[in-house]
């Protein structure tokens, strides 16, 4: 496994959660990519979103990302980090990009107020539209996948740092 753990996946799938915790356990740094955004930008994503529209969100995102490089670090990314080609190859370069997999009513029960969350939906597209578009770019990317559906935290970061253990 390389020397970085990336998480992605639908916002609400808990990649932050998971993070921190597998950080810890690890022994590594966390590093929230939407923090590092918010922090470069000093505005909440949401008013990016607001202030640059959706794709102009999109432009920012990739570019955060492709700068990244920490070292023994595991990576939490927004939920739409995998519209950023060049984000996910240098993600990839970087780190073990494992995708947490969860169910479209799972997402939903987690997610509560889209907005709040700073998840960029276009103009009339439901959150099952965003999930359909999503996943196949999800499968694409990821090393590894873990099915979260049903099961605990710690279960998780069981299982991703098994992976580490493997490798």
């Amino acid at each position: 496994m390389k020397e970085n753990i990336v998480l992605i996946g639908m916002p609400g799938a808990g990649k932050s959660t998971v993070g921190v915790v597998l950080a810890k356990r690890l022994g590594y740094r966390f590093v929230d990519s939407d923090l590092v955004i918010q922090e470069k930008y000093d505005k909440l994503l949401h008013e990016l979103i607001e202030e640059h529209g959706v794709e102009g969100f999109w432009e920012i995102e990739e570019e955060v990302n492709a700068s990244l490089n920490p070292r023994r670090s595991v990576i939490a990314t927004g939920g739409s980090v995998i519209y950023g080609p060049r984000a996910m190859e240098h993600l990839r370069q970087i780190g073990t990009v494992v995708y947490l997999k969860l169910p479209l009513e799972e997402v939903a029960e987690r997610l509560g107020d889209l907005n709040a969350r700073g998840v960029t939906l276009m103009p009339g597209q439901t959150l099952g539209d965003l999930y359909a578009e999503r996943i196949p770019l999800y499968e694409k990317y990821a090393h590894e996948v873990i099915d979260c559906q049903g099961i605990q935290i710690r279960e998780v970061v069981k299982r991703i740092a098994s992976l580490k253990s493997h490798s």
